[in-house]
């Protein structure tokens, strides 16, 4: 199965037919390399199971999630939906994803009918190279054997193109060492045409690189012996209709790192300008050599 099917399979939940105080779903969980469950599977999940609780036209606009405990690639999930609130214009509902009968990951998530109001937004960057004119992952990678390698290379449902060198192996120390980065990144693959299908796919891939300026800001990379990381929470905005089928811009930055703990955020704009959504994260770093990610 190719790797957007493989997304799709994982996203397309299954109503089991049990009831509680809450809706029931269940999905797979997708191979990764390390043997956890990629976070940005199942906040996509979360995202399609309260979709599911809800008529089409409240489409999501925010989460707030936490991610409790690490996932076991080998075991289903089991997603419970909490029918929380539904008003004239918003809907709210919590979405617990269970494995072996605990909670793995915990959110809320709110929903509203499209409506019209003020607009502003923060401006795209300017100087942003094209997509197209920046080399993939796999250009980087090239002949590595490492599990992990070839699958940031071939496996993963989205091409990303770093507009400078990304962090998977370390680099020649240069002495400038920033919290921030910028990537394109799009579905290898046209999904269908269904807004909650892409905005859970945004969803996703935001997990993908958005603690790496933390990294860059430490001199680190993802193949740092000895690195330890791990989404504590993650928070989302959708702002503009966006596909993920098409090439969207993460920029991405750090503000503060401390307490073994490091912060990102990042906008998600379309390549018209157009800003798609915000994103939050949280993670735990612990990088060797004396130094946590303070």
């Amino acid at each position: 199965m190719d790797p957007v099917s493989a997304m799709l399979h994982a996203l397309d939940l299954e109503d089991p037919g049990a009831r509680t105080t809450e809706d029931i779903f269940t999905g797979p969980s997708q191979w990764m390399p390390h043997g956890r469950v990629f976070g940005g599977q199942v906040l996509a999940q979360s995202i399609v199971a309260a979709a599911r609780t809800l008529p089409d036209e409240r489409l999501i606009h925010s989460l707030h999630g936490y991610f409790l405990r690490p996932g076991d690639v080998n075991l289903d999930v089991t997603l419970g939906v909490d029918r929380i609130h539904d008003g004239r214009s918003f809907s709210t509902r919590r979405v617990q994803t269970f494995q072996g009968g605990v909670p793995i990951m915990s959110l809320i998530a709110s929903f509203q009918v499209e409506q019209d109001g003020v607009d502003h937004q923060f401006d795209m960057p300017h100087g942003i190279p094209d997509p197209e004119s920046l080399p993939p992952v796999s250009e980087y990678l090239a002949g590595i054997q490492h599990p992990a390698a070839q699958f940031w290379t071939a496996a993963r449902p989205f091409d990303i193109r770093y507009i400078d060198a990304p962090v998977y192996l370390p680099m020649e120390d240069t002495g400038e060492r920033v919290a921030h980065q910028a990537v394109w990144l799009k579905a290898k693959a046209t999904l269908p045409d269904d807004p909650v299908l892409h905005r859970a796919a945004m969803a996703y891939a935001s997990d993908y690189t958005i603690l790496e300026p933390v990294l860059r800001r430490h001199g680190a990379a993802w193949a740092t012996p000895g690195l330890k990381m791990a989404s504590l929470d993650h928070a989302m905005w959708w702002h503009r209709p966006a596909r993920a089928d098409e090439w969207l811009l993460y920029v991405e930055d750090s503000p503060s790192a401390q307490g073994g703990r490091g912060l990102a955020h990042a906008r998600i704009y379309r390549q018209d300008g157009a800003l798609a959504a915000t994103v939050a994260q949280e993670g735990m770093l612990r990088i060797p050599g004396g130094e946590t990610a303070a």
